[in-house]
């Protein structure tokens, strides 16, 4: 008789195992070894490449037993500009946001507004206003592909990471003013290339980024007409966090300080009195207006702001940088992000006490983390967020095939409520599993994993006629799931794959397993 997968039976004791990770057939897993260097893959270090890479694979993980886990991890540390694939290597060349700096991007854009609100008749007006809509919404969804391209194939893994960790952190809205035409170089000049750097230099490029500025209204702080918009965020969110010592006065000061710092869109510069001639900066559309600036004294955290115009937000970016209130809310931020959603204390201060001796060399603080015994030892327990969730997956099923249509991916994500640049607040996306593991989550989820398990996502659809032939769905009843995957699996995991009726169902039920929710 055809054996029958019954989900009434074998699957719903399986899921609400995911929803809830209380059942006993979601007890914790083996801990990860300290060391797999120069070794097939294991249960062991399959757990550990999957915690600190978007998801691990079989390449990824041919890459960690041809170079030693250590060797590989030091290599993953280091900033790079990795080379992708070359069909997604052609795709990112191809876009807009890479042929067009965002200078010329942005006055080209801005140009293309005024002269559809210039326009008299009513019905060309709206067209070409819908038109420069459209075109920033163009300009959105290839920053969105971008980012997604490299997360799933880029090797350099912890830099893309924090890349995201980044964006999120430094979190701007798609849907304020011109922010679309800026999005691809805000991650790609002031997120990615100090993802793993020091912190001090990230802050300063998300600081002059017109993104930002514009983001939070900087742009419109003036003195005599101050926001404090971006100096409460900067201190609350970017750096010292809610509890990390600053009173509403420091927000008003550091307010004061960043006046004058925004963006200007024209071709030409304002018309300054002489004297401050020596203080106008402007580098792109980035600008530093003296003439806008607060010249007073100010004080910041107790001590008085060293140096004068745009001197004065170094010096307060240097205090905020190096404060030990940044160093521990960061340090927790890191730990709550790659590890668990209430990371030991002990080892947040250890990550903190790296962060002092290093000048907040990022870097150097993950590397205390990731060889942490804390975070070595720790089992995958970590829920991942949705737009993991959909990138690991992708990396699992179709490994170093690149996939030619971004689209569902982008619409997965977006469905679960986390579309790239799409989070409103300053706050960015949560990072525990209360802000994703719903039960409509989760029902989407395995909408998710049968799409990608049965092969009939679209993935790999192009503009234009296509293939008679159907691609293929993936294979992953496959070496690494023998070696590697097969024994992270909990016994009610193991009895689900054995009454799957065909190999794309058995995809369905790994990649749905409460096992895939996690890392």
């Amino acid at each position: 008789m055809k054996r029958m997968f019954h989900p009434a039976r074998s699957w719903a004791p399986l899921w609400l195992c995911a929803a809830l990770a209380t059942l006993q057939a979601c007890a914790p897993l083996p801990p990860a070894a300290s060391d797999s260097a120069a070794a097939p893959a294991t249960p062991q270090s399959y757990q550990w490449l999957n915690r600190v890479t978007w998801g691990a694979n079989s390449h990824t993980a041919r890459q960690v037993e041809l170079q030693g886990q250590a060797a590989w991890l030091q290599q993953q540390l280091q900033p790079r500009d990795a080379v992708l694939p070359e069909p997604a290597r052609d795709a990112v060349r191809s876009m807009t946001i890479s042929q067009t700096s965002l200078t010329d991007l942005v006055l080209k854009m801005e140009q293309q507004r005024k002269d559809a609100d210039a326009l008299k008749d009513d019905a060309q007006k709206k067209a070409a206003q819908q038109a420069y809509q459209q075109d920033l919404t163009r300009l959105a969804r290839e920053s969105a592909t971008r980012h997604l391209l490299r997360a799933i194939y880029s090797p350099a893994q912890v830099q893309e990471q924090m890349t995201w960790f980044w964006l999120n952190h430094f979190n701007v809205h798609l849907g304020k003013h011109n922010l679309r035409a800026m999005l691809g170089d805000y991650e790609n000049s002031a997120l990615r290339p100090h993802a793993l750097g020091r912190f001090r230099d990230l802050l300063g490029a998300v600081t002059y980024h017109p993104a930002m500025l514009r983001y939070l209204d900087n742009d419109q702080n003036a003195a005599g007409r101050i926001n404090e918009n971006f100096a409460r965020e900067l201190m609350e969110l970017h750096t010292l966090g809610v509890d990390g010592g600053y009173s509403q006065k420091d927000v008003q000061e550091l307010a004061r300080v960043l006046t004058g710092v925004g963006v200007n869109m024209n071709t030409g510069n304002p018309n300054l009195r002489k004297e401050l001639n020596r203080l106008y900066v402007r580098r792109g559309v980035f600008e530093f207006n003296p003439q806008r600036h607060d010249t007073g004294p100010k004080t910041l955290l107790g001590s008085p702001v060293a140096g004068e115009g745009l001197g004065e937000v170094d010096a307060a970016l240097d205090t905020l940088a190096r404060h030990p209130s940044t160093a521990r809310f960061i340090s927790r931020k890191l730990a709550t992000y790659w590890l668990s959603d209430n990371p030991p204390q002990a080892l947040i201060d250890r990550m903190a006490a790296t962060w002092k001796a290093t000048d907040g060399q990022i870097a150097k603080v993950l590397e205390t983390l990731f060889t942490a015994p804390e975070f070595v030892n720790a089992p995958p327990a970590k829920f991942k967020d949705p737009v993991r969730y959909v990138v690991s997956s992708v990396r699992l099923a179709y490994d170093d095939k690149v996939i030619l249509n971004v689209g569902p991916v982008l619409n997965w994500i977006n469905r679960m409520g986390e579309p790239l640049y799409g989070r409103q607040t300053p706050d960015g996306y949560p990072m525990v599993a209360s802000g994703w593991d719903s039960a409509g989550q989760l029902n989407t989820r395995f909408e998710i994993a049968k799409a990608i398990g049965s092969g009939s996502a679209g993935l790999f659809k192009t503009d234009g006629p296509q293939p008679t032939e159907k691609p293929a769905f993936p294979q992953l009843a496959n070496a690494l799931y023998y070696q590697a995957i097969q024994g992270t699996l909990s016994p009610a995991t193991r009895a689900a794959l054995d009454q799957a009726t065909s190999p794309q169902e058995w995809n369905t039920f790994l990649l749905a397993a409460p096992e895939s929710m996690r890392r």
